[in-house]
């Protein structure tokens, strides 16, 4: 694997969850948001998030999706000992590689089970399964490594671990330029600012602009969010969303004058 290195150039990822507790609602997954932040803080971006469940089809048809896209993938889930823990079946069967057990993970899975004086059983031994010729990540958990195949992170769905496993992956990444943010309060609701703001994105393309509009019982305002990895493309796009601020709020002076005039 090279070398990481910070560049000016995006570097963009993906994550995929895995597993049926997704989806029914029986695990509220947490690995999503701790995943986005870590990459944000690093200066790379988490373009898409896919759920799926333990199929197989479903598995591959995403992993390859997402792995001919983006510069990265990130899996959660479906690496432990039960039946339906089949994600490296599934990454084994995207590459087109056999999945079989790996001689490391299986002594290091062996010499702790021995440790704890238990018996490393065959459900045990599937967690010693990968695509041949992955690489290992470690796991200072519960021993059972994760894995790298090509641009594809394969880790657990228990967020403790997949915790662990993201802090040994992260220093090894290329990272781009961070993202920075400066935030502009407006006193005016979406339908005011929506048409100028509008306007101000196209004319700032290399930033991002977005609106989250607040209500505290009696009005409407926005919180607008300008983003951008240079910091003079952001000054002068957060300078023009406030001067499109002020400009309404003339604007609307302006026609409560009228209106008392006329009144």
């Amino acid at each position: 694997m090279s070398s990481p290195s910070s560049t000016s150039s995006v570097v963009t990822a993906a994550m995929l969850a895995i597993g049926d507790e997704l989806l029914s609602g029986r695990t509220k997954d947490k690995n999503i948001g701790h995943l986005a932040d870590v990459l944000t803080m690093s200066g790379i971006d988490l373009k898409e998030v896919r759920i799926v469940a333990d199929e197989e089809d479903a598995i591959v048809d995403a992993l390859n999706a997402l792995r001919s896209r983006y510069d990265y993938v990130f899996t959660s889930g479906g690496i432990g000992p039960t039946h339906d823990d089949i994600t490296a079946d599934a990454v084994s069967a995207a590459f087109g590689l056999p999945c079989e057990h790996d001689a490391e993970a299986l002594r290091l899975l062996g010499d702790m089970y021995r440790a704890r004086e238990m018996e490393f059983t065959e459900a045990r031994k599937r967690m010693a399964r990968m695509p041949r010729g992955a690489a290992h990540i470690a796991n200072p958990v519960s021993v059972a490594p994760g894995f790298i195949i090509g641009n594809v992170y394969v880790m657990a769905g228990v967020p403790q671990v997949f915790q662990a496993m993201l802090d040994n992956v992260m220093p090894t990444l290329r990272t781009g330029a961070k993202v920075m943010s400066q935030a502009v309060r407006s006193p005016y609701g979406e339908g005011d600012i929506g048409t100028p703001l509008t306007a101000i994105q196209k004319a700032h393309p290399e930033t991002s602009i977005g609106s989250y509009p607040k209500y505290d019982g009696q009005r409407f305002s926005t919180e607008i969010v300008v983003r951008a990895r240079d910091a003079g493309v952001l000054k002068a796009a957060a300078d023009a969303v406030a001067a499109m601020i002020e400009a309404i709020g003339q604007e609307k002076q302006l026609t409560a004058s009228k209106g008392d005039a006329t009144a």
